[in-house]
């Protein structure tokens, strides 16, 4: 009989009146709110805010390119020049012009001093004899003469400088500068070719100033407003976030979208960015909430029921659950658990209701 009591012993199946087994190890986590803001991928792309031709602004020859396609430059830089001898030519010309005006005004200024002269000279003899009332008049008339003259040449004056303003201007936008910093994509024109006024000579994409662009369903849109943060992830597997700018007033009647334009804040990515790149947008479909979670681990399934065993005083208690929606590794509970249960997610496959418990790290 003790040999047969010994070896059921060992076995574990049978123990002796009043031995207890000892208490499971097992590792717990908190039931607890979480915040839920549900949303749902749209797929947007990147837009460059600034993108387009660089035209020129006068006609004439083009001397030379000083950019291939792929040259990154910055706002102000040469892309290309124009033939500039005549436009030289023309901006002397204009500045002769000027010069010769000013001449002009300073013969006028001489007429003036000298018929003001006469005319106070004339004006002195008024008490004497020799006294002429008309050519007293002729002289005033002179004065008056001389001064329009000057007039004249001040306006002369004016039209040349404007004139050579003109001609310096032309001069300047023989140089083709580019109006913003960016990578050149495309060239239009090439050395020799004569462009007219306003012909685009290549085309530009700014890099540096990007947004995001998206269609987003009209029923998406609830969860929308401008200043909201919302997901962003690259086809590099990389996820930042983007502020909204502007949901546009205009409604696609096809597909029932409307436009939603985004700030986006990228930080470290796998690949560069580039216009008309294809992302993914987190929509949120409702406003934040706070949702009572257990975490994946405390889930078991018996008979066809969630159960999660609960440590409370040093036992394991069984608890049926309602399980919602999945929150990244934890689930929402709608029923059978309240905030600050302690669940148990591992050690909890071989528990049994009222079995001892001992938490890991915690000392017995």
């Amino acid at each position: 009989m003790a040999l047969a009591v010994a070896v059921l012993s060992l076995a574990g199946i049978w123990n002796p009146a009043g031995a207890q087994a000892p208490a499971a190890v097992v590792h717990v986590d908190e039931v607890r709110l979480v915040p839920l803001n549900q949303s749902v991928p749209v797929i947007g792309r990147i837009v460059a805010q600034r993108l387009g031709v660089v035209a020129a602004r006068i006609g004439g020859p083009v001397k030379t390119f000083r950019v291939e396609v792929g040259d990154r430059v910055e706002a102000g830089q040469v892309v290309a020049e124009l033939d500039r001898a005549v436009l030289k030519a023309r901006r002397d010309i204009a500045a002769g012009g000027l010069a010769e005006a000013r001449a002009e005004r300073g013969k006028e200024l001489a007429q003036v001093a000298l018929a003001k002269q006469d005319f106070k000279r004339m004006e002195g003899l008024r008490k004497s004899a020799a006294f002429n009332q008309a050519r007293y008049d002729e002289r005033r008339q002179q004065v008056a003469r001389a001064e329009a003259g000057v007039r004249q040449a001040d306006s002369a004056i004016a039209s040349a400088r404007a004139d050579l303003a003109l001609a310096e201007i032309n001069l300047s936008d023989a140089l083709v500068k580019a109006p913003y910093a960016g990578v050149v994509t495309e060239r239009l024109s090439e050395a020799g070719a004569y462009v007219q006024g306003g012909a685009p000579m290549l085309r530009m994409i700014g890099d540096q100033l990007l947004e995001l662009e998206a269609e987003v369903p009209f029923q998406n849109l609830a969860g929308l407003e401008p200043g909201i943060e919302v997901g962003v992830a690259l086809d590099d597997g990389t996820r930042h976030t983007a502020v909204v700018r502007a949901i546009l007033p205009s409604e696609n009647p096809l597909t029932r979208t409307r436009t939603v334009r985004l700030v986006p804040n990228i930080g470290q990515t796998r690949r560069s960015l580039a216009h008309d790149q294809s992302v993914t947008i987190e929509v949120p479909i409702g406003s934040e909430r706070q949702i009572l979670t257990v975490h994946k681990d405390a889930i078991i399934i018996q008979r066809d029921q969630n159960m999660v065993y609960v440590a409370a005083d040093g036992e394991a208690l069984a608890r049926t659950v309602i399980l919602g929606a999945a929150v990244g590794g934890r689930f929402e509970v709608l029923e059978g658990l309240s905030a600050g249960d302690q669940a148990v997610v591992r050690g909890n496959e071989r528990l049994r209701p009222g079995d001892k418990l001992r938490i890991a790290g915690e000392s017995s």
